[in-house]
């Protein structure tokens, strides 16, 4: 592998170079970590919902470059031996072994629509992987009368090149139109059943269907290694609802995770301006969007009534105003940096930083922002098999993130 020349940010001097980030730091409980002014007056539902005091990381650690070659990565799955499954928005899918170089090139997908905030989005390998080789991912599907959000499986073949007996197990409903907003990760729970979350596609025709339970964009779903609802959801028995939603009134949920001391199901999603969340998702709750939110318009005009709480509105764990562009998390379970343990990282787009949140009784109680000097869009996060955090960016760049 070609020598990577590292670069040095500390809180007292920068060294030009090229490729790592080290931050070296003492902790700091009583600055709020946010500075800018929000876009509304907006009041929290609770204190500590939203610009909660900052943290400091209090071991160096640095961010280095591994692989800058990628294009538009978007998904990232750690493989049993520890390589990296990563796909392309557009419609790329490949195996980087452990220290970030290329492995393989995985080809057979179905026709991807890559525009917008179209592509190949995530993937996912099934839980008996070592035994059935399955891989599971969402993308944009074009189709005659608009695209969709669909998920599709396949075998990776004995030589790791192509994927095999493809099928498309899941379409969201209804297609649309548009080229934004599609979500969407794709996690396993205990059973061996699927938790996919799809985005309401944006514009201010369909972004109501997140509320209609008759439609599957702007939710959360339940599903099995089928496509098939899992039996006895929260909106089984509910006449007009599609079984298989599992939770709903989503903006754009780019972003879930298992917390790992609760074993409930995190999740972030984009607002508009302002009203980025973190949610806990539970069964049957509704969380509000497009008429209970924390964010406003584009335009700067308040979201329909400009209503931040209502009965029967689930509350965000936490809010971002302004915004931050959350984009992939993960709870970060190594043993690296014992600091870390069980803190939720959350990747900026917008933000061009990590968020790394402190959690206690389903609370932030902390936030530090993380390499905001390297100016990426950080879109997805994981730990590695060696206690490492590592992330990908829109400017194409693997990053392995760990302590000095």
């Amino acid at each position: 592998m070609k020598a990577i020349q590292i670069k040095k940010f500390t809180l007292s001097a920068i060294f030009l170079g090229a490729s790592a980030v080290a931050m070296g730091q003492t902790a700091d409980t009583t600055n709020h970590v946010e500075t800018k002014a929000p876009n509304s007056n907006y009041k929290p539902a609770f204190v500590g919902q939203t610009r909660i005091h900052g943290v400091q990381t209090s071991v160096p650690v640095k961010a280095t470059v591994i692989n800058s070659s990628l294009k538009n990565p978007w998904g990232i799955h750690v493989l049993p031996g520890g390589r990296f499954l990563i796909t392309g928005k557009t419609g790329t899918m490949q195996i980087l072994k452990i220290d970030g170089t290329l492995d393989k090139q995985i080809t057979g997908f179905p026709a991807v629509l890559a525009q917008g905030q179209g592509g190949m989005l995530d993937v996912n390998i099934d839980p008996d992987y070592a035994h059935n080789r399955i891989v599971y991912w969402d993308y944009a599907e074009p189709g005659a009368d608009g695209s969709t959000l669909a998920v599709a499986k396949g075998k990776l073949s004995a030589d790791e090149t192509k994927l095999e007996n493809v099928t498309v197990i899941y379409r969201a409903t209804p297609n649309y139109k548009g080229d934004l907003q599609y979500g969407s990760r794709i996690l396993f729970d205990k059973k061996g059943d699927l938790f996919v979350s799809t985005g309401e596609r944006g514009a201010n025709d369909i972004r109501v269907k997140a509320q209609d339970l008759g439609a599957t964009i702007g939710k959360v779903i339940h599903i099995t290694k089928d496509g098939q609802p899992v039996p006895n959801g929260p909106f089984a028995h509910t006449a007009g609802a599609r079984p298989e939603i599992y939770a709903y009134g989503f903006r754009n949920p780019e972003g879930m995770a298992w917390n790992p001391v609760t074993g409930e199901l995190w999740e972030d999603e984009f607002g508009p301006r302002g009203g980025d969340e973190i949610n806990i998702v539970r069964a049957g709750n509704n969380y509000g969007w497009p008429y209970v939110t924390y964010g406003i318009e584009y335009s700067g005009k308040q979201v329909y009534d400009g209503i931040q709480q209502k009965d029967g509105i689930t509350q965000p764990v936490y809010y971002w105003d302004p915004s931050i562009s959350p984009s992939g998390i993960t709870f970060y379970t190594g043993d690296m940096i014992p600091e870390w343990k069980n803190n939720l990282f959350v990747g900026g787009l917008s933000g061009s930083h990590i968020a790394r949140l402190i959690i206690k009784n389903n609370k932030v109680v902390g936030e530090e922002r993380l390499f905001k000097e390297l100016n990426e869009r950080w879109r997805a996060l994981v730990t590695g098999r060696d206690g490492a955090l590592y992330g990908l960016t829109d400017n194409g760049n693997f990053y392995r993130i760990a302590k000095q």
